[in-house]
């Protein structure tokens, strides 16, 4: 980051970095997020960064704590946003510390555009999603020459008048382009979601998976099918924050986890 300077206005002229935490271990941090943290003079912090990584900043940082999570009580985001700039226009370093990736289901594009209407241009600094840390955990990818051409991350949560995603559409193109599907903040709404989806066309056997904690020493998946899914959350006890995987991509946990000496959370099988 660079040093602050004045505007022809006489205000102080700070600068502001949204940086993706990713999905909370430590070390899958890039360099140039561990370097924006560290050089941070306040830090404007979501609720899923791990404690590991905030440790990360300056003992001289002001740290700031704007919880983000579904289902609880959150700071309002245009408070967020306001408060953003001023710090910038107080001439701090200022650090958006996000969970994941700002730009995906991160409204970090929410935040860059109120900053650039106030004259201020921030820096992105990207971080591995859950969505692929999570399924990478278990060995398995996104994406698969023979069983998945592509890969949608969307979210399963829609904000207050919106009717949120079509899922019986979304079945049927995933079904035709052999698609990976990967729900945040579906936990929620899964028996919703998963009727849809089979309702779409999606089979009930297409394998799934339930990730919860992505990458941290306290994950806990389960792998069970599209039509168990919801029961699947319910009897494992799995809840947010989770990310849901379903595609053919997912039948390759299993084999996966019986020829590796990984130390990953037991495997678990749903039926």
């Amino acid at each position: 980051m660079t040093a602050s300077a004045t505007t022809s206005t006489g205000l102080p002229s700070g600068t502001c970095t949204l940086v993706g935490a990713g999905p909370g271990d430590p070390e899958l941090l890039t360099l140039k997020a561990l370097r924006a943290i560290q050089s941070a003079t306040v830090l404007l912090v979501d609720d899923l960064v791990s404690r590991e990584i905030v440790d990360f900043a300056s003992p001289t940082a002001r740290i700031i704590y704007v919880g983000k999570r579904g289902g609880c009580k959150s700071t309002p985001q245009a408070f967020i946003e306001k408060l953003m700039e001023a710090e910038v226009h107080k001439g701090e370093h200022v650090v958006r510390l996000k969970g994941g990736d700002p730009f995906i289901f991160g409204r970090g594009g929410e935040e860059v555009e109120h900053l650039r209407r106030a004259g201020i241009e921030p820096q992105i600094i990207n971080g591995i999603t859950a969505g692929l840390a999570g399924l990478s955990s278990l060995g398995a990818p996104l994406t698969h020459r023979e069983h998945a051409h592509g890969v949608v991350f969307i979210t399963g949560h829609a904000k207050p008048g919106d009717q949120g995603t079509d899922w019986r559409t979304l079945a049927a193109t995933a079904q035709a382009a052999r698609l990976t599907l990967v729900i945040y903040m579906g936990v929620s709404s899964a028996e919703h979601i998963t009727a849809e989806l089979q309702a779409g066309g999606l089979p009930a056997h297409t394998p799934a998976a339930i990730i919860q904690h992505a990458s941290l020493p306290q994950q806990r998946h389960a792998i069970t099918t599209l039509e168990q899914l919801a029961h699947t959350l319910h009897a494992e006890n799995l809840a947010s924050p989770s990310v849901l995987v379903i595609g053919d991509v997912v039948q390759g946990v299993a084999a996966w986890a019986q020829n590796s000496s990984a130390t990953a959370a037991p495997l678990r099988a749903a039926s």
